[in-house]
């Protein structure tokens, strides 16, 4: 597996664990309170710093644990990571969108906050899916 392949499956994976922890925390903070005005900040901050931590560590120890593949990347791999990129920002575009027409529409912070948390977080999957994707199946300028 190319170690770009084995960064896609972090960012996914890392993506997937910080977003359920999140949902999690503030599914389980909420009870009888209406979600909108459950206190998500923190648990928010918390989720997307310790998946930057996350990623960032085992990023290292893939660094660590192949040596002589760490600064390794070829054309393929750049364009890969190209045209994983242009897919994923496709939900980011989608998130800022939908929280702008919240904000319009003066929907709780709440709800503006999760939209582009969730934006974020399916572009980092879709991102993720598309470059292994490449890799595994091929990949055509």
């Amino acid at each position: 597996m190319a170690p770009e392949e084995k960064r896609a499956w972090i960012l996914g994976v890392v993506a997937i664990v910080a977003y359920a922890v999140y949902v999690a925390v503030v599914l389980g903070r909420a009870g009888d309170t209406p979600l909108a005005e459950v206190p998500y900040q923190a648990p928010l901050l918390w989720s997307v710093g310790g998946a930057i931590a996350v990623s960032i560590v085992l990023n290292m120890a893939l660094g660590i644990a192949s040596p002589r593949d760490a600064g390794r990347k070829d054309e393929r791999d750049r364009e890969i990571h190209r045209f994983g990129g242009f897919i994923g920002q496709s939900f980011v575009v989608i998130g800022g969108v939908a929280a702008l027409v919240m904000a319009m529409a003066r929907l709780p912070h709440f709800w503006i906050a999760n939209a582009m948390y969730l934006g974020f977080v399916l572009s980092a999957i879709l991102q993720s899916i598309a470059k292994v994707a490449a890799y595994r199946r091929g990949f055509q300028r």
